[in-house]
């Protein structure tokens, strides 16, 4: 951050005013945001497809929209131009680069669907890059189905991609989609396969395209970076594929291998290791394209980043280059090394999925409630807390009054430590039976006051001792939120992925809590508590003090990849609902589609329950309750018809 950033004050602490300018900064917008978020006057957070501030979209306005339409939080809402947008730089980028570098060839992509499955998603990724000529790619059977539809009549330059293991099957149906015309390479990712694709493009007299997958030895980064290597799941040694180059050649087709692809990771965070991995492949080609080989095409695989936290440093959830600078060392490194050995360029593919598909999805959800450890407030006079006798009171709790009204700038630590030791005492004593139920409340009350006085205190200083350090975040609320991180996102608690989170409104106004955030999961797992910053983690994010009657909303974003298709169904909480927000070409905004939430049948059905079976056996209960007298006829209608409603509603929280 620039360090003549107006920077905002602690919690706690004002001067009299706040405005939106503080908003962007506390909550980093313009670093992971790209010019496509920002917040507006009315303080809601807005998002501008194309990255230009007179085609921007209020996200608030269109969560209150959505409400009015009968579809409540959560809800993932995805803006189909800013997909467009992406495609449409990553192919800016690469053009740029290929000029700069008089790199005598073209780029294409291929959009690996495995990055979001959803079939308006790929559906929308197919059709804004028809104008590039960008093609998919496919990693298993079913993906290949989806993709073999979805190319129907493509132009030859719109490549399919096949990684992934292949079966004998997978294999016939990749040679016979040849004769419809696709320009469809099935990657060898281990020996075994090429037999498979030389005894099909005999039986059914093809010439097939080939690819082959390299092994590289350049190792990866971050949490992928056993995607490269050489204990890398994928791809052929060496070795291996000089026997590939053999057996090709024995049977007539070393023509037939027309690409080399490698994967140096998914979200590389430091450009030296693309460099690395690039030029590694780009010598792999140039060796087999010298011994015979009819290579076109050298497919780099992933890797290119998102900067979810943006510093923009090599962090695991950063990146320390931008796409520019990524796609000018690609063409550079390619178009070097076939320079230094006299052939001509070939085509550059890459599979950049979560660079294309990350920005354009918001979760936006909505807060049920939250837990505040700082609410309670105590006198100075003991007698307002206790009405007995004095003396009955246990000397650990006497010990933490005491700690309490000495609290001053001088004594911090000091009174921390007597506070420590006093309740440490007071559970001791209640653990043998020697302290009340009401004392230890009393307890409770006294230490938790004593912190959040020592804390207040903390606040105004310049420099807090090391000690107290951790009170904001023992002291932050939990705000809990009616979403399922296991379902929603999934990275967040599988991995440790941070995305960027805020409020989408109330942004005029300064932030008076911390808090962390808790899913509606029975699972002590479903929490976030780690937060994009650009220097370092936070374990806490600024929140508003919640309005009775009013819903307060915050979303998770950059979520457009992985986290739809790798979620989970935990305590049977289903898909959310997912809409798709288009600019309008006279202004505003406009759905363009409805994808609603699953239902509790659904999810039901899923773990194989006989759905149209569950209502009748319960109505069989509620009958035998009412002739049994246990239950009014009313009563047990509305219980009948709840039963009946929420077996078709939502699987969230709906009010």
């Amino acid at each position: 951050m620039d360090s003549t950033a107006k920077k905002p004050l602690p919690l706690g602490v004002t001067n009299g005013s706040w405005d939106t300018e503080d908003s962007l900064d506390l909550y980093q917008v313009p670093a992971w945001g790209k010019h496509y978020f920002s917040i507006n006057a009315a303080g809601h957070v807005v998002v501008r497809p194309d990255g230009s501030p007179e085609r921007e979209i209020d996200l608030y306005e269109v969560v209150e929209g959505l409400r009015q339409r009968d579809l409540t939080a959560p809800v993932v809402v995805r803006f189909s131009d800013i997909l467009r947008h992406r495609l449409s730089r990553l192919q800016k980028a690469f053009a740029q680069a290929i000029a700069e570098n008089d790199y005598k060839n073209r780029y294409t992509a291929v959009f690996p669907i495995k990055v979001n499955q959803q079939r308006l998603v790929v559906e929308e990724v197919y059709r804004y890059g028809d104008e590039f000529g960008f093609g998919l790619e496919a990693g298993s059977k079913p993906e290949l189905l989806a993709v073999m539809a979805l190319t129907e009549n493509a132009p030859e330059q719109r490549m399919i991609i096949c990684n992934g293991f292949k079966d004998d099957s997978y294999i016939e149906a990749v040679i016979l989609a040849t004769k419809l015309g696709r320009t469809i390479i099935p990657v060898i990712e281990n020996f075994e396969e090429l037999q498979l694709v030389l005894k099909h493009a005999a039986k059914y007299q093809v010439r097939p395209r080939i690819g082959v997958r390299v092994k590289l030895a350049s190792e990866g980064a971050g949490r992928w970076r056993d995607s490269a290597g050489e204990k890398s799941k994928f791809g052929l040694f060496v070795t291996e594929i000089l026997e590939l180059v053999k057996v090709l050649k024995a049977n007539d087709m070393l023509d037939c291998l027309e690409l080399v692809h490698c994967h140096p990771g998914s979200q590389l965070q430091d450009i030296r290791k693309v460099k690395d991995a690039i030029n590694e492949l780009a010598h792999v080609y140039a060796e087999l394209k010298l011994m015979g080989a009819g290579l076109k095409y050298i497919d780099v695989g992933g890797g290119l980043g998102v900067d979810y936290d943006g510093s923009g440093t090599n962090f695991e959830s950063s990146m320390n280059y931008t796409m520019n600078e990524y796609a000018s060392d690609v063409v550079y490194r390619i178009g070097s090394v076939c320079n230094a050995r006299g052939i001509d360029h070939p085509v550059i593919v890459s599979e950049s999925g979560r660079a294309t598909a990350a920005h354009h999805s918001v979760l936006v959800f909505n807060t049920l409630g939250s837990s505040c450890l700082d609410k309670f407030r105590i006198s100075d006079r003991i007698e307002d807390e206790y009405s007995g006798d004095r003396d009955e009171l246990p000397q650990p709790v006497l010990d933490l009054f005491e700690a309490y009204r000495t609290i001053s700038e001088r004594r911090l630590v000091e009174c921390y430590h007597d506070a420590l030791q006093a309740r440490e005492q007071a559970l001791q004593m209640f653990n043998l039976g020697l302290l009340s139920l009401e004392f230890r409340g009393l307890t409770e009350r006294l230490y938790w006051a004593t912190c959040a006085k020592i804390r207040d205190y903390c606040r105004k200083l310049d420099r807090v001792p090391e000690e107290l350090e951790g009170l904001e975040l023992i002291l932050s609320d939990t705000y809990f939120c009616n979403f399922s991180v296991f379902q929603s996102l999934p990275d967040s608690w599988a991995i440790g992925q941070q995305f960027p989170i805020m409020p989408i409104h109330r942004l005029d106004e300064k932030p008076t809590r911390n808090g962390v955030l808790a899913d509606i999961t029975c699972d002590s797992d479903g929490k976030i508590d780690r937060f994009v910053s650009h220097r370092e983690v936070k374990r806490t994010l600024e929140l508003h003090e919640l309005k009775p009657g009013e819903e307060y909303y915050l979303a998770a974003f950059l979520v457009g990849a992985y986290q739809e298709t790798l979620g989970d169904l935990h305590n049977l909480f289903g898909d959310t609902h997912v809409v798709h927000i288009r600019l309008h070409d006279e202004g505003g905004w406009w759905i363009e589609e409805i994808v609603k939430g699953d239902t509790a049948g659904k999810v039901l059905s899923y773990m194989e329950y006989d759905v149209e079976r569950l209502f009748p056996q319960f109505a069989r209960d509620c009958e035998r309750a009412v002739r049994e007298g246990r239950m009014t006829l009313a009563e047990s209608q509305a219980l009948r018809r709840f039963y009946e409603w929420e077996l078709n509603g939502y699987t969230y929280l709906e009010g």
